[in-house]
């Protein structure tokens, strides 16, 4: 079956190849971003570097949320690394050892430092198999599903400050996010999770693609459509998967959303919506047995799926 299923991905990248080259390179839109996640008990803030290439024009940006309020910073360029993970834009540093912030414009002063230590990184690549298909609309990576921060930094007036802070990474990259998609992360001192699931586009058919990730006291279950992952029930602000015996629901509660840009075709013209820290539900079980059942105010939630 493992076998039947490479060579269909195979067949499918080679068509896929074709394709591309009939259409021409010059006109797919691309992006690269990752996501910066940093809570406290009573404080979240997530930064979003990346940077875009649509109709030949490369450009960057900075996005920044909030609980209560989300920016926007444009830039010319931006560098990066991803072994070890290294992410320079302006004079502001994102990196897997932590953060730097000097910026001073647009109506906004970023200064600051936080240090990353005991990262959580996951087993194997989120995308597993499906890494292997080239021209995938989007394609998510998981960095670290939970690690402390400590340090402090001020966003105009407001000081964050960081002591056994907690923290998150993933970056996505490809040429547009999913039209309808739903997103949620959260994590605590031993647990962490996240859950995506999202309508995928692929050679002229659609598929609900599913990844998830759940961090118990160490140990990690995978949730992915590629392991038998289907959807039981999507309703307004809640869904629920099932695979092997297992069940996650997440369900959004009450939520605090600010605006992000999102990309099309690697222009940054779409407008999504995201939580960075709201209540929200969640059910993680196996067979009769519930794993973990908790209700929390710090989870982040996007729901795009209308």
């Amino acid at each position: 079956m493992t076998n039947s299923i490479f060579l269909y991905i195979y067949i499918l990248s080679r068509y896929s190849i074709i394709m591309a080259l009939r259409k021409g390179f010059s006109n797919i839109g691309y992006f690269k971003g990752w996501y910066f996640k940093c809570s406290t008990e009573d404080k979240t803030i997530a930064f979003i570097p990346a940077y875009h290439y649509s109709n030949g024009k490369k450009s960057a940006s900075l996005q920044i949320i909030t609980d209560n309020k989300a920016f926007n910073i444009p830039f010319e360029k931006l560098e990066y690394c991803e072994k070890p993970l290294y992410v320079k834009i302006g004079d502001c540093i994102f990196s897997d050892k932590g953060i730097t912030l000097d910026f001073q414009g647009d109506g906004l002063t970023l200064k600051g430092t936080l240090n990353f230590k005991d990262l959580s990184p996951i087993r194997y690549d989120i995308m597993e198999p499906f890494k292997f298909v080239p021209f995938m609309q989007c394609r998510h990576r998981v960095y670290s599903m939970s690690h402390k921060i400590c340090g402090e930094f001020s966003v105009n007036n407001q000081t964050f400050k960081f002591e056994n802070g907690m923290g998150y990474i993933e970056g996505d990259r490809g040429r547009s996010f999913p039209k309808k998609y739903i997103w949620t992360q959260c994590c605590s001192r031993n647990n962490s999770l996240m859950l995506s699931v999202a309508d995928i586009p692929f050679l002229g058919f659609h598929f609900t693609g599913i990844i998830g990730v759940v961090l118990l006291n160490g140990k990690e279950y995978r949730i992915a459509t590629y392991l038998g992952a289907k959807i039981k029930q999507i309703g307004e602000n809640l869904v629920t998967v099932k695979q092997s015996g297992f069940e996650f629901t997440a369900k959004l509660l009450k939520k605090k959303v600010q605006p992000l840009a999102a990309p099309t075709n690697g222009n940054m013209c779409r407008t999504i919506h995201e939580s960075a820290s709201c209540k929200a539900y969640y059910r993680f079980s196996h067979k009769d047995t519930i794993l973990c059942e908790f209700t929390t105010d710090k989870a982040s939630f996007e729901f795009e799926y209308h």
